[in-house]
């Protein structure tokens, strides 16, 4: 090696680290609790703490944003923050709902069609900035930002959705958690078994364990009259709150280091 070799200054590659954590059955479960929570806490800081729609949902944006920005940080998987993050936006994506029905008076139909329309832009923006929709490389602020931002509109369009079919259709309760448990079950099936393109299924079985998760929560809370069981609010928050609690112990805990690594 020359003196001109040694000279040159090295190129180090910087790692980075996939912000979001596999695919796994423990991602699946928690996401459902925390999807359940969302619609339970919601109705319980609004209605059994006397805040109201207002300002609850003034609150808890407050509060979303500081955890987004804490996550933000992390720049890699960390159980606690990205968790904390997605029961927060589960929370406000159902509160963005109620304001538009309860607040607004915007019909049920109106609502789901504008998330549908909202999240199907935010894809088509990822993917023309990013060329993918991946969950794999989601390693830069950009990507983690489409990322976040088609979270929200997938807790709004499942709760929307969701209510449209419990309520307005009549289904019930029960019987609306038992129909998009078939389409998800479906979903699954087509990804491991008919070739559907493993990205879709991903994305269209995310959106669709929102409306799952609302309509247990409602079917463990709701009174009797309204087709539930009569849990309460409370009870059935303190419940997934302390089952979300252990299973991010458990991820942190087996998980720990299991972000695909990247470099630049």
């Amino acid at each position: 090696m020359g003196l001109s070799d040694m000279a040159k200054p090295k190129t180090l590659r910087t790692p980075q680290f996939n912000r979001v954590p596999k695919v796994t059955l423990d991602f699946w479960l928690i996401k459902l609790l925390a999807v359940t929570m969302g619609e339970t806490a919601a109705d319980y800081l609004a209605v059994n703490m006397g805040l109201g729609l207002t300002a609850t949902s003034v609150i808890m944006a407050a509060v979303l944003v500081a955890a987004l920005a804490l996550q933000f940080r992390q720049k890699r998987y960390v159980p606690w923050s990205y968790w904390l993050a997605v029961v927060l936006i589960s929370v406000v994506g159902t509160l963005v709902t109620d304001n538009m029905v309860d607040n607004f008076g915007i019909a049920l139909t109106t609502s789901t069609i504008f998330f549908t329309v909202a999240l199907a832009v935010t894809f088509a923006a990822w993917y023309a900035s990013e060329r993918t929709l991946s969950i794999h490389t989601v390693f830069t602020n950009r990507r983690e930002a489409f990322y976040w931002l088609a979270i929200l509109f997938t807790f709004a369009l499942g709760t929307a959705a969701g209510d449209l079919v419990s309520e307005q259709f009549g289904l019930g309760y029960l019987n609306t958690g038992i129909l998009f448990g078939m389409i998800i079950g479906s979903l699954t099936f087509g990804c491991f078994f008919l070739g559907l393109d493993p990205i879709l299924a991903f994305w269209l079985a995310y959106i669709f364990t929102r409306p799952l998760g609302a309509s247990l929560g409602d079917f463990l809370s709701q009174p009797h009259e309204y087709g539930g069981l009569n849990l309460g609010t409370t009870l059935t928050s303190v419940i997934f709150l302390g089952l979300i609690a252990a299973t991010v112990v458990y991820m942190t805990l087996s998980h720990d280091g299991d972000e695909t690594l990247l470099e630049r």
